[in-house]
C-alpha cells in the first residue's frame, strides 16, 4: 500500500499567516461594503446629481474590481493590492469628507452627516483604510527577502 507523502504531511499555517487571510477578508469585505453603498445611492437618488451620481457609480465598479483583486491576488501581488485598496478607500473618505465640510461642497454638492448612510460609509472606509493599509504592510513586509 503506497501513501503520497504529501498526504502524510500536515498543512499548518503560521499566526502571520492567518492574520495576513483574516486581513485579506475583512479588507475585502469592507471594500464590498463601500461598493455596495455607492450602488445602492446610486440607484436610489444620487444618479440625478451632476457628476456626483457618476461618481457613486464608478466608484461601485471599481471597489467591486479591488474586493475581487483582494481575495483573489497572489501573495506576491498582496501588499501592492492591499495599498491600492486603502488608497481607493482613503480617496472614497476624503472625497466624502471634503463633500461635508467644505463650504459649497464637492463639485456643487453638500453632504450632510445627518444623509442617508454617511455615519455608515465613514465608519466603512475608515475601517476599510487602516485594515487595508494594515495588509499591505504585513504583506509588503512578508515579500521582502532578507540577505
Amino acid at each position: 500500500m503506497a501513501t503520497s507523502r504529501a498526504a502524510a504531511v500536515p498543512i499548518t499555517r503560521s499566526g502571520r499567516d492567518l492574520i495576513g487571510v483574516g486581513l485579506r477578508f475583512v479588507g475585502a469585505a469592507l471594500l464590498a461594503g463601500m461598493a455596495g453603498i455607492h450602488v445602492y445611492l446610486y440607484l436610489n437618488g444620487y444618479q440625478g446629481v451632476p457628476t456626483i451620481g457618476l461618481l457613486f457609480l464608478l466608484n461601485g465598479i471599481g471597489g467591486s474590481i479591488l474586493t475581487i483583486a483582494v481575495v483573489g491576488a497572489p501573495r506576491r501581488f498582496l501588499g501592492v493590492v492591499g495599498l491600492l485598496g486603502a488608497l481607493f478607500e482613503l480617496g472614497t473618505l476624503a472625497a466624502l469628507v471634503a463633500s461635508i465640510l467644505v463650504p459649497g461642497g464637492l463639485f456643487g454638492f453638500q453632504e450632510s452627516t445627518q444623509a442617508f448612510l454617511v455615519t455608515t460609509t465613514l465608519g466603512v472606509e475608515s475601517a476599510g483604510v487602516v485594515v487595508l493599509g494594515v495588509l499591505a504592510g504585513v504583506a509588503g513586509f512578508a515579500g521582502l527577502k532578507r540577505p
